[in-house]
């Protein structure tokens, strides 16, 4: 069983009175361990579909399922649990707490939880994507690059079953792109997560497993390699 499903998605919002159609029936399934790039112009409806993959807003029409629970029918308590057990996020601009330190930045998630071990996980996860002996400093100590790889830690801090990355390399020079690219494409195997990316980017796109075209929130071509 795919680990998302997306059934017949619609998702409308409402601007000047009139309705505007983000997605039009989209249906896309993925797999554990599959690394998708979403691609196609601006307003096209990738951040839609994300923020739909997250449980971070809801279909207007059609269901979303995370690991085989429809979004759409839990209470708020539940979503909380939902997006902390299932769900890393990634952004283009890291959103590091700038007051704390790597370490602290990436253990944020289990002290919230209410989660015990989360120095020893944070060590482990800055292990992961190469930051060890960096746990210290302040993001503004770091490069892009490394800022990054914090986030990405922090991302997978709780295992999650699917990470989701908006241009995760918007903000970084090419030569990092790639490595920050080759780290996600790595982490999706090792840890067996579902890894959905947006990007406008064809080099990015090139490393994935499915590339997804989208084009006036229609899924316009999947392509599976």
């Amino acid at each position: 069983m795919s680990i998302l499903s997306l059934q017949s998605v619609t998702k409308e919002y409402v601007g000047d009175g009139q309705p505007v159609r983000a997605l039009d029936g989209v249906t896309l399934e993925v797999n554990a361990g599959e690394f998708v790039a979403l691609v196609g112009r601006s307003g096209c409806g990738k951040s839609t579909l994300l923020n739909l993959a997250g449980a971070m807003d809801f279909p207007t029409s059609g269901a979303v399922l995370l690991d085989g629970v429809a979004t759409s029918t839990l209470d708020d308590a539940r979503l909380t649990v939902l997006r902390r057990e299932k769900v890393g996020f990634i952004f283009q601009s890291f959103q590091l707490l700038h007051t704390l330190t790597v370490f602290e930045n990436v253990e944020l998630p289990l002290l919230l939880a209410g989660k015990s071990g989360a120095r020893a996980a944070a060590e482990n996860r800055l292990a992961t994507v190469e930051l060890t002996g960096l746990g210290d400093r302040l993001p503004h100590q770091l490069s892009g690059g490394q800022m990054q790889r914090v986030a990405i830690a922090r991302a997978l801090i709780h295992s999650p079953a699917v990470l989701l990355a908006d241009e995760p390399t918007g903000n970084l020079d090419s030569t990092t792109s790639a490595v920050i690219l080759q780290l996600l494409q790595r982490l999706t195997r090792e840890k067996n997560t579902a890894t959905i990316m947006a990007t406008h980017s064809l080099e990015a796109a090139a490393l994935a497993d499915a590339v997804v075209r989208l084009r006036d929130g229609k899924v316009e071509e999947i392509i599976r390699r």
